[in-house]
């Protein structure tokens, strides 16, 4: 398992911004510990219509100087005038950020305007008529389908007008079926998308969380998981062993299928994606 693994060439995790004195010193836990993997970069999220604009830049940068990684934010469009967008792009050329996670974003709460600018294609375009190659851009990717999409080759087509936007990379939406991942990259090369296709991957650490959050997102849990971790109750304990099982073997699966990395959604916590890379044998050689 550890040899496949080390194939991966892309590691990186995601977290967002923490709001007070007790989330900050988890997420400063968080990033040690999996800075001590040598992940190539970290990313930070960005709320609904910028609600953590600030928030975003200020993790980002605390990020990169107590760790030395290179990190990226989050930057959406739903809602976000051009001209804000603008302020933001310059901010992070002149902090010397590199990278960016380009998406659409969710409409935010009470609005129902779309702003100037409606997907995620329409903003990689924006960027980089803004700021021409100076930011390595990395857009989402749905394997399941998005949950808005008509249907999957719509889907599709919409991922192909981000990469011909400008898109560098693409990280999924995280999915527990491999054969939905390894499908999606199959059609996108058939329709002549060469960028690399990163996928997403969430630990189970909580079962009510993660089945919210599959709601909202349209990622679906398998029948026999969702039984599986129904049957643990409140052992929380074994929920989390189960999930590291499932989380490696799905890793696993991927990088020796040819996925070129994983991407992680920490939640700020870093102890299942320790557990994961540490039974692939990730990051010992970075």
């Amino acid at each position: 398992m550890q040899d496949t693994a080390r194939a991966a060439s892309h590691l990186s995790f995601e977290f967002f911004p923490p709001r007070t004195p007790a989330a900050v010193a988890r997420l400063e836990q968080t990033r040690g510990a999996l800075t001590a993997l040598g992940p190539e970069y970290f990313s930070v999220t960005f709320g609904a219509g910028g609600s953590t604009r600030d928030l975003t830049l200020e993790t980002v940068i605390a990020l990169r100087e107590a760790t030395g990684v290179d990190s990226a934010p989050h930057l959406s469009c739903i809602g976000f005038p051009l001209a804000e967008l603008r302020e933001v792009l310059a901010r992070y050329r002149d902090q010397g950020i590199r990278r960016l996670v380009a998406l659409r974003g969710d409409m935010p709460s009470g609005t129902t305007g779309f702003g100037e600018l409606r997907y995620a294609n329409e903003l990689v375009e924006f960027i980089r008529a803004e700021t021409g190659d100076h930011f390595h851009i990395s857009v989402a990717a749905y394997p399941e389908v998005h949950p808005q999409a008509a249907g999957a080759r719509a889907d599709l087509a919409h991922f192909k007008c981000k990469v011909e936007a400008g898109a560098d990379a693409a990280i999924t939406q995280y999915f527990y079926n491999v054969d939905a991942y390894f499908r999606f990259v199959d059609a996108a090369r058939d329709a002549g998308i060469d960028i690399d296709i990163i996928p997403g991957i969430m630990p189970v650490t909580n079962f009510t969380n993660l089945k919210r959050f599959s709601d909202m997102c349209g990622a679906e849990i398998p029948r026999w998981m969702m039984k599986r971790l129904q049957d643990f109750g409140d052992d929380r304990a074994s929920i989390q062993a189960f999930g590291i099982d499932i989380t490696t073997a799905l890793c696993d699966r991927l990088l020796a299928g040819g996925a070129p990395g994983l991407h992680f959604y920490t939640m700020n916590q870093h102890e299942a994606a320790v557990a994961v890379c540490a039974a692939l044998g990730l990051g010992r050689s970075r």
